[in-house]
Formats: structure tokens, sequence, C-alpha cells
């Protein structure tokens, strides 16, 4: 309705705020991490975590007084001390390899866009980097959680964060979101040549090329989550491209990071390597294409955890496999794929 002239203000457009305008906007998110390798700060990250109902889904009634009452009070020493242990001067690998890839994203997107990070868990939070996006005058952002497999526990619970952050704005931009990119071809093609790349700069020949992913409690495949099936799905195309370039590597997939007694995806990491070794199987590498960037799970889990099992139980020779992270191949397939997103936005 129009306003008669007598209503409005004589001092409203001299008094009202500048409002950026006109821009797009990228949010990167990733899991989270700890603010610093020790009990307290792993005690606040796990604590949020391990509340949130997507990741654990017993009924809080029973679930916090366990996670209050125990977990976090035993696990963040053991935590913190295996934080400690792939800590680099630049804090957590995960929060510096994440400002990274925002970093170069930003670069090569240009002006076209304003790119931002965020982590679901502690900081930088979802919420405050989706406010300095529409501060700095995005009308349209496109979030951007950096998992190619889809879970519940991972991306939906991204997608959640950003629904509180909608329910509790007023002024809201128009917004997409990134899908699972797990079957897609600069996906797949981006993982083949950079882990082509890291086997060829090794000092030997693997036999095995084993593809780690997450764990999730088996339960979440019978509910219809789709995880198990993307990486099943992930593991069968890279088989597919590795059969052309190393026919003599044989591919294993398998779930690491089991926690508490559910039964979770099988086969096990741990288990298998320990089979594989117990089997005759002398040289093994091992990479984790769930992961966007390397974290705890990668480098400490596998690269020291996993080589100290294999090479006890008798295996010779064993490397893990750098994640995509910020390299050429892994920012290159991230530009392809939020460009394509941003289609008609820029």
């Amino acid at each position: 309705m129009t306003m008669p002239p007598s209503s409005v203000s004589p001092h409203f457009s001299k008094d009202h705020p500048t409002i950026a305008t006109g821009k797009v906007g990228v949010l990167l998110l990733n899991l989270g991490t700890p603010d610093a390798p020790e009990p307290g700060a792993v005690r606040r990250y796990l604590g949020e975590f391990l509340s949130d109902r997507r990741v654990v889904e017993i009924p809080p009634l029973l679930w916090q007084p366990i996670l209050r009452g125990i977990i976090l009070n035993t696990r963040p020493k053991k935590s913190a001390h295996a934080y400690a242990q792939v800590w680099t001067d630049e804090g957590s690998p995960l929060a510096s390899i994440t400002v990274a890839q925002a970093r170069d994203l930003q670069a090569r997107l240009g002006e076209a866009a304003i790119v931002r990070h965020a982590m679901r868990y502690q900081s930088p939070a979802v919420a405050s980097e989706l406010d300095a996006l529409v501060e700095a005058g995005c009308e349209r952002i496109l979030v951007a959680p950096l998992y190619p497999q889809y879970s519940g526990a991972t991306t939906a619970s991204s997608l959640d964060a950003l629904s509180r952050w909608v329910l509790e704005r007023r002024r809201l931009p128009a917004l997409r979101t990134l899908p699972p990119y797990h079957d897609d071809p600069a996906y797949i093609g981006a993982l083949h040549r950079d882990l082509s790349r890291q086997i060829a700069a090794l000092d030997f020949t693997p036999e095995l090329l084993m593809l780690s992913y997450h764990g999730m409690p088996e339960r979440t495949l019978h509910q219809g989550d789709p995880y198990h099936c993307h990486c099943r799905k992930t593991s069968r195309l890279l088989s597919e491209t590795f059969a052309q370039s190393h026919p003599h590597l044989r591919l294993v997939t398998t779930f690491q990071s089991r926690f508490g007694r559910a039964k979770w995806l099988e086969p096990a990491t741990d288990a298998t390597l320990l089979d594989e070794a117990r089997a005759g199987t002398r040289k093994v590498v091992i990479a984790a294409p769930g992961f966007s960037a390397d974290c705890l799970e990668t480098l400490e889990e596998l690269a020291i955890r996993a080589r100290e099992d294999f090479l006890a139980a008798g295996g010779s020779h064993f490397a893990a496999l750098s994640c995509l992270n910020a390299g050429d191949e892994g920012m290159a397939m991230l530009e392809t794929l939020v460009r394509r997103e941003l289609a008609g936005w820029i």
C-alpha cells in the first residue's frame, strides 16, 4: 500500500542505514574441530558434536547422562593426545585446509562471488558466517557441505544448522545447497588423477589400494540413509578407472572410526588390514575418498595407527594417501561443482 506523503518521515532517506546488495555468496561447510589439542577444548567440541541428534540417535534422556557422566570425562584426554600428534603451526589440519580451500576458491571465482567457510561444530559458526555474507550484500548464497557422500549425520546436520539460521532471521537471501557429488565425473576424475600421482611418487609398488570411508551404524542403512550406497558407488567408479590405469592394483572398500557397541558398516578398516597382512599382502596404500580434507581420522587413525597395526601384523610397506585438500585437482573439481550450482546467478 502506498503511504500518503505526510506519513513519511522527511528524515527517512538520510537516517536509513546503508545496506549492501547485489552480491552472490558461497559458504563452504565442513564438520568441525576443537580449537586446541587439549582436553578442555576437545570436551567442548565433543559435547556439541555428540549432542547432535543426527549423530547420536539415542533418546537424550538415555544418552545425555552417558555423554556427560562418562564419555566427556574419559574421552577428551585420549582424543587430545591424538589431536596433538597431527596439530600444525596453523592449528587443526581440517581448519587450516578448509581456510585454504575457501581462499583458493575465492581466487578462482574472483569478483563473481564472495567465499567464506564455516564449521558445523565449534568455530567459525554457520550462523555468524551466513550473517557476514548477508552483511556483505549477498542476496543469493550457495551453502556447500563438503561431503561427497550424503549422510544424515553430516549433510543433513549441516542443513539443520542452515534451517535454524533461517528460522531466526528476518531478512533472508535466496538459498541453494550443493548436492552430494559421490558419482560426479569431476569428483571421480579428480580422485583418480590425484591418487595416481601420489602412488607414482611412492618408493614401492602397492598390491592393494584400500578405500576407507568413515563408518556409520549399520541401522542407518536399513533406515534409508543412502550413505553406504554412495560410498559403494564411489568405490565402484574408482575401481573402473583404476582397472584401466593400474590393472594389477587390487581395490577394496572398508569403513573406519567405529564408536560404541552398535553394529557398524563392514568390513572394518582395522580388521581388514590385519586380515590382509595375515593373508600375505605386504604392500598397501590407503585413501579416504569420503573426506574433502585431511583430519584426525586420516592423519592419526590411518597414517599413524593403521600403519603401525599393518606393519606389526607382517606388512612391509604402507602409505596413507592425502585427501584432495586444496591441491590443484581438488580445487579444480570444487570450482566446477560450485560454478555449476551458481548457474544463473553469476
